[in-house]
């Protein structure tokens, strides 16, 4: 019973790797380069060293390269490091969801880190589960470099339309 349901984990597993590495369309392409670009203003992002992969209606890829100081005294990443990157890739898909002109901030995140993540190139795959009036929310998966799931995020982020959150 163990053997075959680490088999269909290691299948669900190449889904995840498969999904994410599919063909972007030229929008989708056009809308990647321009949160790149967003984001190279964000100072936090940049010192955490997060980077774009890409963005869908819906969804973001970001992934990060681990340096030593992203790692804890145990020699793992920190776990305030994969909640940041959960944060942002899932704030970025929010993004997609949501009409233009709409702030949003998050209001909830709930993660749960499921193995350690020891270095290499991390993924965050963060998806809308539901976009409201009011609320976003979302889901992001972070995976370790060999694919296997790291941690799972769930965040609800509010929305508020011809509003400012900042004075």
């Amino acid at each position: 019973m163990g053997e075959d349901r680490e088999e269909g984990l290691r299948g669900l597993g190449e889904k995840r790797r498969n999904a994410m590495t599919k063909k972007m369309s030229k929008e989708e392409k056009r809308i990647t380069e321009l949160v790149r670009r967003r984001m190279k203003k964000s100072r936090s992002t940049e010192l955490l060293g997060f980077d774009v992969e890409s963005v869908h209606a819906g969804r973001a890829i970001f992934r990060l390269d681990v340096k030593p100081n992203h790692k804890q005294i145990h020699g793992v990443v920190h776990g305030g490091i994969l909640a940041a990157l959960a944060d942002t890739t899932a704030a970025i898909a929010a993004y997609t969801a949501i009409p233009r002109g709409t702030e949003i901030a998050t209001v909830e995140l709930s993660i749960n880190y499921l193995e350690p993540v020891p270095g290499g190139r991390i993924k965050a795959d963060a998806r809308v589960l539901r976009a409201g009036r009011n609320f976003v929310v979302t889901e992001c998966e972070i995976f370790n470099e060999d694919g296997s799931l790291a941690a799972k995020a769930l965040l609800t982020f509010g929305a508020t339309a011809g509003h400012f959150l900042y004075k």
